[in-house]
């Protein structure tokens, strides 16, 4: 499997070394990931001296050192760019990593990234703002944010999807594009530079060798639920590629939650010369969905799928108010129906990169994305309407030879991006179909980032390899929040208020080292320290508690030390087992809580000077007797405040410790495992099923620890079946039906952190106060049943 290998730090011993090799050029946002470009994974060209590395289909393992080479050769000697390239394209050595494989997800419905990326220890998901919109989080690094993917960095076949500032959305990702997902957990700014303190992912399309033709497929179920789709790639010559489109619709579980997206994904390789490869990246997004107001726990228990809310006023029904002029005066409050709720967004990437070969064992690799993020979301009481477009640059240098007769491989990169965006808040007024009033604010915004990142790997003995890394990167955040005021009663005409300007500039410092010991073939043990970092966005500066617009710009930077020590046991062909422990020590940690309903912005962010983040990972694969398998990824989290005072104005200003609190959205068990049996010869061979276990353990809402979200047990039933076509036309067909959350339980897919208040007496309000805070839940899909087929063609 050729894989691009993202290197993100180096030892001071072979700094001078990679400098030499560096070429003056900028590099992107983060350091290339791991990606496939030539063949499936499995299928990796190595020397004969080398052993090639084991890679399981859902494994948690760092990847382990390979054997010597032989005696009798350099390290060098006889290497192909072929084979160079074989070696270098590979999963990060000393990451914490897991990758879900296509064979985990390829017989069942895969509408949206929660549907797969539970495989992976580590991995919790929450429901966003729009049908594909999914809060990821990696060690519960997003669970904290209202919208979006944050604190992550997330890539598309080596090509950054998360933009300058920091934000990602899963609405561009549809998982049947992708033959494997990398996760990489735990800080790594080492490697991927800014907003990495959870960690990153790289979702792989499939190489169009594999597809080799065209495949069509389509699935449909409850809901209105319907996805017809396409895939279709080839190896020509010197030229390979793939192309996936997909068409999806449905009326939604929740009232007010129908959605219609177009994704397109297309990855082109041409090997122009024996030394230089162009590749070109395309992916293009669509989506036009309505969205329900988020509710409170006790609208939650009444009336979770907000049946019966047309108009406002209705038990257990979320509303919105609005003003009725459009922007002073009375409000009224509306239903999401009558107000028109939703998103009409699109999202735009290109990338180019070029990689050339100056030898056998160097190189050299330059790669530009263009990323436009164009949105309207009239999502509340207010509609946010902005373009942003980014630039992102890189350029690398990757050297492997020896360093005193060890094996080594040497990194050297630099990189420069940058967003710059004007955007509006418009209010939304009485009228349906999302009506907009007059502006309420203009932000203009400007994030840049740019460093440099190296890395050395080096072989001390055929059992032990060392990992050390380091990442420098200067972040220059702009911004100008001009609201406007409407005095007089009736009267349109705006008042700017004085403009609120930020202007922040942010070194941040990045090392990382990691060990790795492979006692025989059965056992790898691996040891991580690592560093994290992450800046606040723009938009973060001008918004203040109570959700309006002020001064909030003494935001810092946040940063994580984490410790990772874990084993990977692989005894046989039929069991693999891994098991992480982590505790990492946050500063200043953003941490966002949704606003009150009505307000302006729906949620602000604060800095937590002081907590820490502890937990286990585990995984299992377990073929015990032909034809069963057996898959389990568990997760505990134990996330606490250790230096946090949060304070409250209620006529006077009252103050409470939260040292000792859990931070809220932090479940602290997670719980994924799936039985199943494929029949592998005779009449029925390709027929298979499964039953599948998710389990979410209960947790707090507020930083008070007052008020949790229920937890939760879900069951899925699977029967599928693949067979090959003996066809001039056909090569296989697929088919399967699942039956999901079979015992129809109701369970919160999405809860938003909500915030404390006090009374006048400086009493904190009770749980039974904060269970009527709105801005907060959406609930989970009841029983649904999807059905699928998909014929490829030669």
């Amino acid at each position: 499997m050729y894989r691009y290998y993202a290197l993100g730090g180096v030892s001071l011993a072979v700094l001078g070394s990679a400098l030499a090799l560096m070429p003056s050029a900028a590099e992107a946002q983060t350091a290339l990931p791991a990606v496939t470009v030539e063949a499936p994974r499995g299928t990796t060209a190595r020397p004969a001296a080398r052993k090639p590395a084991v890679r399981s289909s859902a494994r948690t393992q760092a990847r382990p050192p390979s054997a010597n080479p032989a005696p009798s050769a350099s390290l060098t000697a006889g290497i192909t760019p072929s084979v160079a390239r074989a070696l270098l394209y590979q999963a990060p050595t000393g990451q914490t990593e897991t990758t879900i494989d296509r064979s985990q997800f390829d017989n069942r419905p895969a509408f949206s990234v929660a549907d797969v990326l539970r495989e992976s220890p580590g991995i919790s998901v929450k429901q966003g703002n729009g049908p594909r919109d999914i809060g990821i989080s990696i060690r519960g690094s997003n669970a904290r944010n209202g919208f979006g993917i944050r604190n992550l960095v997330i890539f598309d076949d080596g090509f950054p999807v998360t933009q300058p500032d920091g934000l990602s959305r899963s609405d561009l990702i549809d998982p049947k594009a992708y033959g494997a997902i990398d996760v990489i957990r735990g800080p790594s700014s080492a490697l991927y530079g800014n907003y990495a303190t959870g960690g990153a992912l790289n979702f792989r399309t499939r190489p169009g060798r594999t597809i080799d033709g065209v495949e069509y497929g389509v699935e449909g179920g409850s809901f209105g639920y319907l996805n017809n789709y396409l895939a279709a790639g080839k190896k020509v010559g010197n030229f390979e590629y793939s192309l996936f489109t997909s068409d999806a619709r449905g009326d939604g579980f929740i009232q007010n939650s129908w959605f219609n997206t177009q994704t397109v994904n297309f990855l082109g390789t041409l090997h122009a010369t024996p030394d230089d490869r162009f590749t070109v990246k395309f992916i293009n997004n669509n989506l036009d969905t309505r969205l329900p107001v988020r509710l409170s726990l006790n609208q939650y228990y009444q009336n979770p799928f907000q049946q019966g809310c047309e108009m406002a006023g209705v038990a257990g029904c979320g509303s919105v108010p609005l003003f009725n002029n459009g922007f002073n005066g009375t409000k009224s409050s509306l239903s999401a129906v009558q107000a028109g709720l939703g998103r009409e967004d699109r999202r735009t990437i290109v990338g180019g990169r070029w990689e050339h070969d100056f030898d056998n064992t160097t190189t050299w690799r330059n790669q530009f994305v263009f990323d436009d993020r164009n949105i309207s979301q009239p999502t509340g009481a207010t509609s946010a309407i902005g373009d942003f477009p980014s630039y992102n640059y890189m350029s690398d240098v990757t050297k492997r030879g020896e360093i005193f007769g060890l094996e080594s491989t040497t990194y050297f990169g630099a990189f420069y991006n940058t967003l710059t965006a004007s955007s509006d808040t418009r209010n939304v007024m009485p009228g349906g179909n999302a009506r907009l009033g007059l502006l309420q604010s203009n932000t203009f915004s400007d994030t840049s980032n740019y460093g440099v990142r190296a890395r050395e790997e080096l072989k001390l003995t055929s059992n032990l390899t060392a990992v050390a890394g380091i990442g420098w990167e200067a972040t220059h955040l702009k911004g100008i929040n001009t609201t406007y005021a409407y005095n007089t009663p009736n009267v349109p005409t705006a008042t700017p208020g004085v403009p609120i300007i930020a202007d922040r500039q942010f070194q941040n410092t990045a090392p990382e080292f990691a060990l790795l010991y492979k006692l025989n073939p059965e056992w790898l043990f691996r040891a991580r320290v690592a560093t994290g970092y992450g800046t606040p966005q723009v938009g973060n500066l001008f918004i203040l508690s109570d959700g309006t617009n002020g001064n909030n710009t003494q935001l810092k930077t946040q940063q994580n030390l984490g410790y990772d020590i874990g084993f990977d046991w692989t005894p046989n062909s039929t069991l693999k087992f891994s098991a992480t422990g982590f505790y990492e020590f946050f500063k200043n940690e953003l941490v966002s809580q949704a606003t009150q309903v009505g307000a302006t912005n729906a949620s602000f962010t604060f800095n937590a000077p002081k907590s820490e983040h502890r937990g286990v990972e585990l995984a299992a694969d377990w073929k015990f007797y032909p034809g069963w398998r057996f898959t389990a990824a568990y997760t505990y989290l134990d996330e606490v405040y250790t230096e946090y005072t949060e304070n409250f104005v209620n006529g006077a200003t009252f103050s409470f410790n939260r040292a000792g609190n859990k931070i809220p959205g932090i479940s602290p068990h997670e719980l994924t495992a799936r039985l199943g049996y494929d029949q592998m010869w005779g009449p029925l061979a390709g027929l298979g099923a499964f039953v599948e276990v998710q389990w979410k353990d209960s947790f707090y809402m507020d930083n008070a620890n007052l008020l949790k979200a229920p937890g939760y047990e879900l069951v899925n039933l699977n029967v599928h079946y693949n067979t090959d076509l003996k066809s001039d036309y056909f090569k296989s067909l697929s088919m399967y039906a699942e039956v999901r959350n079979v015992f129809d339980r109701t369970y919160v897919a999405s809860a938003n952190n909500i915030g404390n208040a006090v009374t006048a007496a400086g009493v904190q309000n009770p749980a039974s106060v904060l269970a009527n805070t709105t801005g907060s839940i959406y609930a989970g899909s009841p029983r649904a049943f999807i059905a699928g087929i998909k014929l490829a063609f030669k």
